[in-house]
Formats: C-alpha cells, sequence, structure tokens
C-alpha cells in the first residue's frame, strides 16, 4: 500500500479500498469506537456491495452498508461463538467492536483465509503495544505462537488517544503500516 505524503483520512480510506485489516487502539474512552464508525462510513462509501458483518457485546457500531447484519454476544453467546457463526453467513468484511479474549486467534485466521478488509479494535496505549496485546490474546486461543500469523494478517493499527486541545478531543497519534515478522520483531512502518 502506497502511503508517502498522504495524511491519514486518506491512508485510512486507501486501506479501505484495498481491503486491508485495520486494527484501531486505544484506551478505555479514547475514541477507537468513533474511529470506527467513521472507517464503517468509509466502507459504506467505497464498497456498498460489501457483506459487512459485525461483532460487539453491546450495540455501539453504525454501519450504512445495505447487507449489513450486527451479531451481538449476550447472555450465554460469546464473542467466539458469534465469530464462528459469521463464517457461516458469507462476510465480505468482518468487524470486531471490541477483541478481548480467545476469539482474536478464530479472527486473525478469518481475515487471513479469505475474508480481507476486516476491523477490529483492542486495548492498548500505543499502536506497537496494539500487537503485542493481540498476542496476548491470540493465545487465550492456542499455545502456538502466532506472531507471524498477526504480522501478515494485520495490514494497518491506528493508535487513537485524548487531545483534550482538540474540538474532538482525541486524534490520530500514531499509524504503522505492519510489514512482517522478522528475528521476533514486529516489522513495521511509521506513517
Amino acid at each position: 500500500m502506497a502511503v508517502r505524503g498522504l495524511r491519514h483520512a486518506e491512508i485510512i480510506r486507501a486501506a479501505v479500498r484495498e481491503r486491508k485489516n485495520i486494527l484501531v487502539v486505544g484506551a478505555t474512552g479514547s475514541g477507537k469506537t468513533t474511529l470506527l464508525n467513521g472507517i464503517l462510513d468509509s466502507i459504506a462509501e467505497l464498497a456498498p456491495l460489501d457483506r459487512v458483518i459485525s461483532i460487539e457485546d453491546t450495540t455501539e457500531l453504525q454501519c450504512r452498508v445495505r447487507n449489513y447484519l450486527d451479531l451481538r454476544a449476550v447472555g450465554a453467546v460469546t464473542m467466539l461463538e458469534c465469530l464462528r457463526a459469521s463464517m457461516r453467513l458469507k462476510p465480505t468484511r468482518i468487524v470486531v467492536g471490541e477483541v478481548r479474549g480467545a476469539e482474536a486467534h478464530t479472527l486473525i485466521k478469518a481475515w487471513n483465509t479469505g475474508h480481507p478488509g476486516g476491523l477490529g479494535t483492542v486495548h492498548a496505549n500505543g499502536a506497537l503495544l496494539g500487537l503485542t496485546r493481540l498476542e496476548s490474546l491470540v493465545a487465550e486461543g492456542t499455545d502456538a505462537p502466532q506472531q507471524k500469523l498477526i504480522a501478515d494478517t494485520v495490514d494497518l493499527v491506528i493508535f487513537v488517544d485524548p487531545e483534550p486541545s482538540l474540538k474532538a478531543g482525541r486524534k490520530v497519534r500514531e499509524m504503522l503500516l505492519v510489514t512482517g515478522w522478522k528475528e521476533g520483531h514486529y516489522q513495521v512502518e511509521q506513517v
């Protein structure tokens, strides 16, 4: 994905157009869901015929794509069960409102096996820390190291953080293109 000289919004739109998997990272209340909703608006504009399936435990995501389905983990129904069910619903893009546990492994495998262009959020205090957090969540689903799979699957990490001096109250602090895994480290390019 060529991003040299592009603004953050242009990079996100390019990632949507090119069906890149995007991980949005930040603390509680940092604006992850707000940003995810903005990215969903870009999908509605740039890929209106896609079948988008979102999975969340609290209804927060808003998607204008015509072929949209929201699965909710409520009561005894887990995020992992919703994610597995979504695979049978022929999604073009899979969106997880907040990745919190073992479903991270299933999500990474889904994104990597024919469902690119997905979105998800995790709690972390930096873009690179978001990959490390995802790694620990994936470890809840499997004992095998999955850093290479994560590096091969997650294309763009966006770290959003509060910024009281701005009217919006938050800003994108960091964006990383993930290019691989080598010698025990994620290979990334700051954009």
